[in-house]
């Protein structure tokens, strides 16, 4: 009986318990507080917009350039395909103003003959549609070639080899327009002077030996 009655005379509340008449504590933000948290975030998103744009930039300068590669290449080829053409490809640049230009028209372009039959004709006839971007279409635009996309093939008569007819050291250029400037191309071989700022003006160049077959 004695067990009994201590155990109905317990509470379940009889805990120690803190005072509740004192003051309680604030909690939560102050708007100073909120406004400079939303300072930071918003310094953070800028910065990652930045970040991305500079990301993309790079990524199309990438592309600019390995399309430029594929177009130089694409005319070496062309030039090897055509040596009986030898001739034709002497003239088409000046390697001191680097007029006499393929692709994006302007001042000093080169004159292609579409209309002949002579495979040199018909390799440069080609080559300037690539330049121009006729590749791809979107919407009807040619967007297969890079920005002011040009391109050069100078002759050095300095390498001609003696007693071997037309024979010497040709060099492909593929010159274009970036989207920031750069450090100014050193090489004049290709559209000097068409991009506005030099530090704009891109510039690849492959060198081909080349004698004609007789």
């Amino acid at each position: 009986m004695h067990l009994q009655h201590h155990m109905l005379t317990m509470k379940p509340d009889d805990r120690p318990t803190g005072s509740s008449s004192g003051s309680q504590a604030q909690a939560g933000f102050s708007l100073i507080e909120v406004l400079i948290s939303m300072v930071i975030v918003a310094i953070g998103l800028l910065g990652l917009a930045g970040l991305q744009a500079r990301a993309m930039n790079a990524e199309f300068e990438s592309y600019q350039r390995s399309q430029a590669v594929l177009l130089a290449n694409d005319m070496v080829e062309r030039m090897r395909m055509s040596r009986t053409s030898y001739g034709k490809f002497k003239n088409v640049s000046s390697a001191t103003t680097g007029s006499g230009y393929l692709g994006t028209t302007g001042v000093g372009s080169f004159a292609v003959d579409c209309a002949s039959t002579d495979a040199g004709d018909i390799s440069l006839c080609e080559w300037d549609s690539l330049l121009t971007g006729t590749a791809e279409t979107t919407g009807g635009s040619k967007v297969g070639a890079m920005i002011g996309a040009r391109g050069c093939v100078t002759y050095d008569a300095a390498t001609e080899i003696a007693g071997v007819a037309d024979s010497g050291v040709f060099t492909v250029s593929v010159a274009w327009q970036g989207t920031q400037d750069t450090v100014a191309s050193t090489s004049n071989l290709c559209a000097t002077g068409l991009y506005g700022a030099e530090a704009r003006r891109r510039v690849i160049s492959m060198s081909i030996r080349l004698a004609r077959l007789s």
